[in-house]
């Protein structure tokens, strides 16, 4: 479906996405009540969308592997969560107070991004990946270990939790925001110089592509939107603890992504909510000494998608049966020449000067007189 450049595939994540928290926030503001679970269930959704798409620039549209996500976060969420710490006496837990921290905790993981991207991304595959990896134990060690009066130490730092009733709303106005900035970066002559050094770095680099350049950009950019996940997690929950931003909480934070498929936007969103989703309600449903089983449920339920996702066996009935072809199904039979109109500009309908209906044609005579005659008397 077209509309001039108006192309509805591209914005059908914005539409699902706006729908939903159209719904959601229709019910809390005109004065109805969702319970705790479902709004903590939101923001965590809404924090890992902005976590996964954010991790696919990299991953997914860079060819670069990187296991530190959660160190940005964890940036993001100690940083923000303490100058909104700050900010509480004077500006109270409102929105100014949010804005600030956001664009502090955001500003500071970019900055790590840009720090750690300049070294970091002279390596490739498995050295970039333990590079990361390190940054991300490094950065979680050295907030275990601050002082109670600074961050809390091994204890975590305290934050203020935001109303419950509206922080999904700004939760899930800056997943659209992400959205924004991810996609058109990757629609744009910026994102292709970003693609084509993953598909060949050598080649990118021979037609003058600024490699050094597009990497750090994507490595910040990325960064910068894993510390705004960062601050959300803090004022999503009273305490920030580190142990919380381990390698895996990256590692989950990349199953979402590659679960997704590699560059697709559309499957990380789905990805990272229904993963999100999952361990919830395996926290919820196993209590107790079943708690246990909760990562066993959980890897068996990924290695059934990976395999389901992958398995050549399974080939012939994944093309039969997936989202693609009912669309076509459905445009096929939107299509049956049963359902066209008759053709206002049809041959016989448009009026001509010649009626289109008469036979033209050239009169053939018979041959008569001698081959002479014919020939105009010359043999």
């Amino acid at each position: 479906m077209k509309l001039g450049k108006f192309k509805l595939k591209h914005y059908i994540n914005y539409i699902v996405i706006g729908i939903i928290t159209a719904i959601f926030s229709g019910i809390v503001l005109t004065g109805g009540r969702l319970d705790n679970s479902t709004l903590f269930l939101l923001e965590k959704v809404a924090i890992s969308i902005i976590l996964a798409v954010s991790l696919s620039l990299v991953v997914g549209f860079l060819g670069e592997l990187s296991l530190g996500h959660a160190g940005f976060m964890c940036v993001g969420a100690y940083l923000g969560g303490k100058v909104a710490a700050l900010l509480q006496p004077t500006l109270g837990n409102g929105p100014l107070a949010f804005l600030i921290a956001l664009v502090v905790g955001c500003g500071a993981a970019a900055i790590c991004g840009i720090i750690i991207g300049i070294p970091a991304l002279r390596l490739r595959g498995d050295y970039l990946a333990i590079v990361t990896l390190a940054f991300g134990e490094i950065v979680k060690s050295l907030f275990q270990n601050t002082s109670d009066e600074t961050f809390g130490g091994s204890l975590g730092l305290p934050t203020p939790r935001y109303d419950k009733n509206y922080l999904f709303i700004f939760a899930f106005i800056l997943v659209l925001v992400t959205l924004a900035v991810v996609q058109n970066l990757m629609r744009s002559k910026h994102g292709r110089a970003i693609t084509a050094i993953r598909d060949n770095e050598i080649a990118a680099r021979a037609t003058g592509v600024n490699v050094t350049k597009y990497k750090l950009l994507a490595f910040t950019l990325s960064a910068a939107f894993a510390g705004i996940a960062g601050v959300l997690y803090s004022y999503s929950n009273y305490t920030v603890q580190s142990a919380k931003f381990g390698y895996n909480y990256s590692i989950e934070i990349l199953v979402m992504v590659v679960l997704g498929g590699m560059g697709n936007i559309n499957g990380s969103i789905v990805s990272a909510a229904l993963i999100t989703f999952l361990n919830t309600k395996l926290a919820t449903v196993l209590t107790g000494d079943l708690a246990v089983l909760q990562n066993l449920f959980y890897a068996l339920i990924l290695i059934v998608i990976v395999i389901y996702n992958n398995a050549p066996a399974l080939k012939g009935f994944r093309d039969k049966y997936n989202l693609g072809v009912l669309v076509a199904k459905l445009r096929k039979k939107a299509a049956d020449p049963s359902h066209v109109t008759d053709d206002k500009a049809k041959w016989d309908v448009v009026p001509t000067k010649i009626s289109m209906d008469e036979i033209l044609s050239v009169d053939v005579l018979p041959q008569s007189g001698s081959d002479e005659e014919q020939n105009g008397g010359v043999k």
